[in-house]
């Protein structure tokens, strides 16, 4: 179902709207109060001081642009925003529940956020960072889940293109207005996220996105997900703002870890260190459905792959073991490495050379290449 109609006579929603545009839902307490006082009454003491700010106009606007706004309240909310106005009000100190949300596509916002994951990091990402939050996210939609970002170049761009690339819904949470295509670069990849899933802003239509946005708009990827993956992260990262965010929702933070030469995964490998109890090490979709999907979701792990030493008998391998490949070595030698008869070594000679494991020569027994090859298990 999509968001209810407005109508001129709809005082709240008209409220809503206007102080999203006049006051913004990043402004810490607004919410607070709107919750306590109504947004109708909000905005009646605030309208003189913003006489430009026409709601209206921000709504036809936005339905010229087969857009709609979504409330509080609404069939289409998502409940799991509600969490950050009851963390504002008990803090005061940072942005709660947006005003509204500002929303674009053919999606419903509701229903796309029962199974949501949030996959964002670096902007600057590596080719290894691109091509691991594509193949999350491809795995993630086609496990059902919608995948959520900010739509920034790097590993945001990466994950809403791994979704795309499935079938499966995305959701682009933008730091200015839907109609604002930022990055530039990014405008087809928008359009195909609007006709995939949604764009959605606490921001109204035309508004450009500042520094500010994109750190309070991360609360809203955090709250409507019910985990965060970080995917490549600096040491000053704002992806590092989401992982927090999600931390403070009690929402499942997640990261997945790159070389220890890189600078890019020093963001996430210090989570994994410094916040270990409250941050999963996870390398593919199915390691993340296992922590933020329903029982019975878990990850499948291939069996280890069958090496050569695998099928033969306890003795055979020790035997194996002590053989050297170089020099070469009698039976007796061998029995008393491994502690039993020479009849009983020599015995297994025979098939050992007849398999190519074991290479007969005039002073004794050595390995050949094969038989060096270990066994899968080994070292486990």
């Amino acid at each position: 179902m999509r968001g209810d109609v407005i109508t001129d006579g709809d005082s709240e929603r008209l409220a809503r709207a206007a102080l999203s545009r006049a006051v913004g839902s990043d402004k810490p307490g607004i919410s607070v109060e709107v919750a306590h006082r109504g947004a109708a009454a909000v905005w009646a003491d605030l309208r003189h001081r913003h006489p430009d700010v026409d709601p209206e106009d921000d709504l036809r606007l936005l339905a010229r642009l087969g857009g709609r706004i979504v409330c509080p309240g609404d069939s289409e909310w998502p409940d799991a925003l509600d969490v950050l106005g009851r963390m504002s009000a008990a803090t005061q100190a940072e942005p709660g529940e947006p005003l509204a949300l500002w929303v674009h596509g053919s999606g419903n916002l509701g229903q796309l956020c029962e199974r949501a994951v949030a996959v964002v990091g670096s902007r600057a990402a590596t080719a290894y960072g691109t091509t691991v939050a594509a193949d999350l996210a491809s795995g993630l939609a086609d496990r059902g889940w919608t995948v959520v970002s900010g739509a920034a170049f790097g590993i945001d761009a990466a994950a809403h293109r791994g979704a795309l690339a499935a079938g499966g819904p995305t959701i682009a949470v933008l730091a200015g207005g839907v109609d604002v295509a930022y990055p530039r670069a990014h405008a087809d990849l928008l359009g195909r996220i609007r006709e995939n899933g949604l764009l959605l802003s606490e921001a109204p239509p035309g508004s450009l996105p500042y520094r500010g946005r994109f750190l309070t708009r991360n609360r809203i990827i955090a709250g409507l997900t019910r985990g965060t993956v970080l995917v490549e992260a600096g040491h000053r990262s704002g992806a590092l703002n989401t992982a927090r965010h999600a931390r403070g929702l009690g929402r499942v933070v997640m990261a997945v870890p790159g070389p220890v030469t890189s600078a890019l995964s020093v963001g996430c490998h210090r989570l994994l260190r410094t916040h270990r109890e409250q941050t999963v090490l996870v390398t593919d979709a199915a390691e993340v459905c296992e922590e933020i999907g329903v029982i019975g979701e878990l990850a499948g792990y291939s069996p280890a792959p069958t090496g050569l030493r695998d099928g033969l008998s306890e003795l055979v391998r020790r035997l194996l073991d002590v053989m050297p490949a170089r020099a070469s070595v009698g039976a007796a030698v061998l029995a008393e490495r491994v502690g039993e008869r020479p009849q009983t070594v020599q015995a297994l000679m025979g098939p050992l050379v007849a398999e190519g494991l074991v290479e007969l020569r005039a002073d004794g027994y050595r390995l050949t290449a094969l038989g060096r090859a270990p066994s899968a298990t080994n070292g486990s």
